[in-house]
């Protein structure tokens, strides 16, 4: 090693001592302390560590170097052993006529050193092993620190001879097995809830990305194995594990655990669990690092480094300390004040350390301390120097003494050996605290945290920061005092250890592929589902009746709403129904009252009758659509639309077909002479109804339409609608009423080149190519739209088919009836009246023979169509009243038969 490694070396080890001739005499003492007593109490403490550096230092000449580092708080559980011997021989009750001596020795991890101190206890005498000459008390029973390996170097030797060994240190399950360990007993509690007990600290602050530091060992691994399986189960996610070796820090080959590289920087909390033998090596590595911006969490085995570097910034600095409860010694605190060298004469390490602290000197020939500073005390040494809050090491030896007086009391009543006294013994301790040796009683135990502060460095306070009870139900174990708690130095608040920020509300977690449970991403909810919560795994989804607001956080009760007349979709639907059926009233008035001009004679009457009222019927039965629905409009608005348009659409068909009879018969023949004036074709309409009824009524018997909710089409609304039951009904009503539609549209297509001269086939022709376009166009929206849009569609449809119907048709022959035109011509039929009937009853006379009994009337509905003979003339025609101006011509015939002629009505 370096010079320079050795300079660094000491000033980590402010309490180190070399041999050097002034304190060879105090050091040569500091091996065991005795006091005599009735019975002994034998104990092995580490209080200084030993190291012996040989050949490291290349200095001339060359010699070895010892370094010795005081351990204040080993020596702790040396006066917690004095003392509670003494409150022992001072209590009335307990061992009244015995007094109790002790006798400890220091341990210096030495396996020969171990066998002779342990030969020392069973023989009573240091020269000759394995013989007695009584010149002093063997011990009773001993107590032994916590390693596991000085139980197994010192038990096999102690369980030859039965002798009773108490462990002080933290529980070992290894030192539990009776079959190995007979006679030794572990006065620590278990440690099964320690593991529980810093996962509930994780989930309490919500820490769940956590670093684990574990000491090797079998304790290090079941405890890792108990800490993985709580965090397992609490979603909490180890970010790293590192194991801390379970020798001794090895300065002349030194090994560095990197606490601060790439894989821990973003881990703010990391558990650390220590055992004895590796609490040193963490200590060092992790000061040197100096790891301010983690918080610590670790057991109670831990301790703060005493080496006292006198820097401002501690690396422990608000570490959260899990430690078993107990209640505080009363008069403890006073008999550490009071213990000084001349008290106890006997203790050399108690002089050694006085030497140290309060700057003394020694004689040369006695080794007595001289000068030191007056009136000195423990007490007013500084917490980094000297603790006087009883650790839990030391209550384990305090508990150790009382559970050996009560056995041996026993003992001294039955005149029996101690084990079995020591295996069944059960007692509460002045303090109050229960006290058992029998492993398989489970005793109430709690946890105190405690909050380790230091800063500036050197302060050292442990803090009651909190408790855990894990024998109360799940959320009300962890009691926190969260404004007490110091954390690392640099942060002011509570920190966070997370691998991935919460999802707020609307917002789902999405893992990442191929990374630890705690890592993922912030994914949006769906449409119509929610999350309410942080961290929400999955979205919860809305019930039909309610909705998901815009941020996805919560469900909102949807609105009920229907295509009402309030709506302004709903007003202007009605309002163009109302008009509609108000302008078909109005055409019906008109023909009514010009029901005896050609015009309206010569378009059939009764079908336009028919048709115009139909049709103000199916304007408005589409008000059926509007308004809140209910079971009588539901059924209604459907039979009623099938209906009435069959009615109007067979009204058409009946006035194209009666069109086609009277153009495109070309043999005259007395059989189609009598369905044209008999009016055969206007029983079209009946039939075609009647069908039309037979399925509405096949329908309703079957499954009728009911009321229904939409709870889908609009968003945050519930749209009552009509269900129409049977959709494969429905769809044949439909589809009747289009073959009806197609099948006019097909007979008015053919007869659409018939003479122009008022030539209604035209019009009916387009009349049925606008109803079948609408009614085509609505089948492929209808099915794309949803709610009440739906409803609109097919109220649209339905006054759009139904103005084609009344616009293409009756249009043309209101112009006519309003125009002038008409009314000039109606004067001249009132004067041309009498000339016309006897001219035009002349020309029916000549033609009875060839048409039969018919009258003009019968041949006026549509149009007039009468044979003529070949023979007669243009100008016979005319002869027949030539001074009145009124002649019947033929009309154009261009691709008729020449022996039919078309006697226009309206050229009169």
């Amino acid at each position: 090693m370096s010079a320079w490694a050795l300079t660094f070396l000491l000033l980590q080890l402010p309490l180190a001592v070399c041999t050097v001739p002034g304190e060879a005499c105090l050091l040569a003492r500091c091996t065991r302390v005795r006091k005599e007593g009735d019975v002994v109490l034998g104990g092995f403490f580490s209080l200084f560590n030993f190291f012996h550096l040989t050949g490291t230092i290349d200095i001339k000449p060359s010699r070895d170097l010892f370094l010795l580092q005081l351990m204040p708080n080993s020596y702790q559980n040396m006066l917690a052993f004095i003392f509670a011997i003494e409150e022992v021989n001072r209590s009335p009750q307990l061992l009244p006529n015995m007094s109790l001596g002790y006798e400890f020795h220091n341990f210096l991890h030495s396996q020969w050193k171990e066998l002779e101190s342990s030969l020392v206890l069973l023989t009573g005498q240091e020269e000759v092993p394995n013989y007695t000459c009584g010149r002093v008390s063997r011990a009773l029973a001993v107590l032994t620190g916590t390693s596991w390996g000085t139980a197994a170097h010192i038990g096999t030797l102690l369980e030859l001879y039965r002798f009773p060994q108490l462990t002080f240190g933290s529980f070992d399950p290894i030192l539990s097995d009776h079959d190995r360990f007979p006679s030794l007993y572990q006065m620590a509690p278990k440690d099964k809830y320690l593991a529980l007990a810093m996962v509930s600290l994780m989930v309490h602050f919500r820490w769940t990305w956590v670093g684990l530091v574990i000491a090797e060992g079998q304790k290090g691994l079941q405890f890792l194995s108990d800490l993985r399986a709580e965090m397992d189960r609490s979603r909490v996610c180890v970010a790293f594990v590192k194991m801390m070796s379970s020798t001794r820090v090895s300065f002349s080959s030194y090994s560095h655990y990197d606490f601060a590289n790439r894989g821990t920087s973003s881990v703010n909390v990391v558990v650390i669990y220590y055992d004895p033998d590796s609490l040193n090596d963490a200590n060092y590595h992790i000061g040197q690092s100096l790891v301010t911006w983690s918080v610590w969490v670790t057991n109670s085995q831990w301790h703060a480094d005493m080496a006292g570097r006198n820097f401002i910034l501690d690396s422990f600095h608000g570490t959260l300390i899990f430690s078993h409860h107990h209640e505080e010694i009363s008069g403890f605190k006073h008999f550490i004040q009071m213990a000084t060298p001349s008290r106890y004469p006997e203790d050399s390490f108690l002089a050694l350390y006085w030497f140290k602290s309060f700057g003394c000197s020694l004689s040369d020939p006695s080794c007595a301390l001289e000068n030191c500073t007056p009136n000195a005390s423990l007490a007013w040494l500084p917490g980094s120097r000297f603790d006087t809050a009883m650790s839990d090491a030391s209550y384990n030896i305090y508990n150790s003494v009382y559970a050996v007086a009560h056995a041996l009391q026993e003992m001294l009543v039955q005149q029996v050996q101690l084990h079995p006294f020591l295996k069944d013994v059960h007692f509460h301790t002045p303090a109050g605290d229960p006290v058992t040796l029998d492993s398989k009683r489970t005793l109430d135990m709690h946890y105190d945290i405690f909050n380790f502060w230091n800063f500036p460095e050197g302060l050292r306070l442990n803090a009651k920061v909190g408790k855990f009870s894990p024998h109360v139900p799940r959320g009300q174990q962890l009691s926190l005092s969260e404004e007490l708690i110091e954390w690392a130095t640099g942060m002011t608040q509570m920190p966070r250890s997370v691998c991935s920020e919460s999802c707020g509300p609307g917002l789902r977690k999405t893992q990442r592929e191929g990374q630890a449970a705690c890592c993922w991403d912030c994914t949006p909810c769906p449409e119509q589902e929610v999350a309410n919560a942080t961290d929400m795994e999955q979205c919860v989804r809305c019930p039909d009746h309610q909705y998901a607001n815009n941020q996805h956080s919560q469900c909102l009760k949807k609105s009920v709403t229907f295509l009402a007349y309030e709506d302004p979709l709903g007003k202007a639907l009605a309002a163009v129904a109302l008009s509609l059926t108000a302008l078909t009233a109005g055409v019906l008035g008109l023909f009514v009252k010009h029901r005896d001009t050609p015009i309206v004679k010569a378009n059939n009457r009764g079908l336009s009758y028919t048709l115009l009222v139909s049709l103000a019927f199916c304007f408005l039965c589409s008000l059926l659509f509007i308004g809140h629905p209910n079971t009588a409009t539901c059924i209604l608005r459907q039979t009623t639309f099938g209906v009435v348009f069959t009615v109007a659409v067979s009204t058409v068909l009946a006035k194209t077909v009666t069109v086609v009879l009277a153009f495109k018969v070309t043999t005259p023949g007395r059989k189609v002479r009598r369905l044209l004036v008999s009016g055969a074709p206007n029983s079209i309409i009946p039939i075609c109804s009647l069908i039309q009824l037979t399925l509405c009524g096949i329908w309703m018997g079957t499954n009728p339409p009911f009321i229904d909710t939409d709870a889908h089409s609009e968003h945050g609304h519930v749209i009552i609608v009509c269900n129409k039951g049977s959709l494969t009904a429905f769809y044949c009503v439909l589809g009747y009423l289009g073959s009806l539609a197609l099948g006019s549209f097909t007979v008015a297509f053919l007869a659409r080149n018939l003479p122009d001269t008022f030539n209604e086939a035209k019009f009916l022709t387009f009349s049925m190519l606008v109803f079948c376009s609408v009614w085509v166009t609505f089948l492929p929206v209808y099915h794309s739209t949803q709610g009440k849009v739906m409803v609109a569609m097919e109220v649209f449809s339905i006054l759009a088919s139904g103005a084609g119907l009344l616009g293409c048709i009756f249009a043309p022959k209101c112009y006519i009836i309003l125009s002038k035109r008409n009314s000039l011509q109606g004067i001249r039929n009132k004067r041309l009246d009498e000339q016309s009937s006897w001219c035009l009853s002349s020309v029916l006379e000549r033609q009875k023979a060839q048409v039969g009994s018919v009258t003009l009337r019968q041949l006026l509905p549509v149009w007039v169509a009468i044979p003529l003979s070949g023979q007669l003339a243009q100008s016979q025609q005319q002869a027949a009243c030539p001074s009145r101006g009124v002649f019947l011509s033929p009309g154009p015939q261009p691709s008729l038969h020449t022996e039919w002629g078309v006697w226009g009505i309206g050229s009169v």
